[in-house]
């Protein structure tokens, strides 16, 4: 199950569980739209894998398997 991380790792822009401005990597690394379009160029900094938008989990399921809380912000250059 996805951790769907609570902001973008690069600007620490917050990132909903159900907002489709999030992308990820297959690690889960979490990024905004903004800086995975822009600077990131659709490449985790971390893995060099691919950026793709993160599914949004249906709000009943939720509220059974709640989005992650701990935030990783590593500033990206």
């Amino acid at each position: 199950m996805l951790q769907l991380r609570p902001n973008c790792e690069c600007c620490d822009r917050d990132l909903p569980a159900a907002t489709d401005e999030a992308l990820i990597c297959s690690f889960e690394c979490t990024f905004c739209r903004d800086c995975g379009e822009g600077q990131l160029q659709l490449r985790c900094p971390n893995c060099a894998g691919e950026l793709v938008r993160r599914p949004i989990r249906p709000a009943a399921k939720l509220a059974q398997f709640p989005a992650a809380t701990e935030r990783v912000f590593k500033p990206c250059s």
